[in-house]
């Protein structure tokens, strides 16, 4: 897909905007979207996406149920993270993890899983770490179903793979 900017190069960003329950997406390469202002980041780090998503919340609405343990290392309560929409140290991911999976499971639609782009140079890896996956799954499940013909061939391709 070219950018719908220049019309030249392929479209890297997408973006997606959500206005008045319209949806509106603009598809545009790299240069085209610094010109707009727009960062271009490969990686947003865990902490910048989970502030950004805590500062989506309406002020008004309180994202975290009623936690009111504050955390040991850094003191912060429920109450000042709805605030100030961030957290307060690394320990507080483990600490209000429960709301913070709620966060994250509403704004993913439940998904957990990693979906997206694989950098080129680890597609080949990725991949066959999946095939292995997905491998040693149906070997687990063909021993537990006592189909030991296919878990002896599934071991054998696992082993080929390795």
């Amino acid at each position: 897909m070219n950018c719908q900017n220049c019309n030249k190069n392929t479209a890297t960003i997408h973006l997606t905007e959500i206005t008045n329950g319209k949806r509106q997406e603009r598809h545009l390469c790299e240069s085209c979207a610094q010109n707009d202002g727009i960062a271009v980041n490969a990686q947003i780090p865990l902490n910048d996406l989970l502030n950004n998503l805590l500062a989506a919340q309406p002020k008004d609405q309180n994202v975290f149920d009623s936690e009111s343990t504050p955390c040991p290392k850094c003191n912060i309560t429920t109450d000042k993270i709805n605030k100030q929409a961030l957290l307060g140290c690394p320990e507080d991911y483990d600490i209000f993890s429960e709301s913070l999976n709620k966060i994250i499971d509403k704004y993913q639609d439940g998904g957990k899983v990693h979906c997206g782009k694989v950098p080129q140079n680890q597609y080949d890896k990725t991949t066959q770490d999946l095939e292995l996956a997905n491998l040693k799954q149906a070997l687990e499940e063909a021993i537990t179903q006592e189909r030991y013909e296919d878990a002896a061939h599934l071991r054998d391709k696992i082993s080929q793979i390795q």
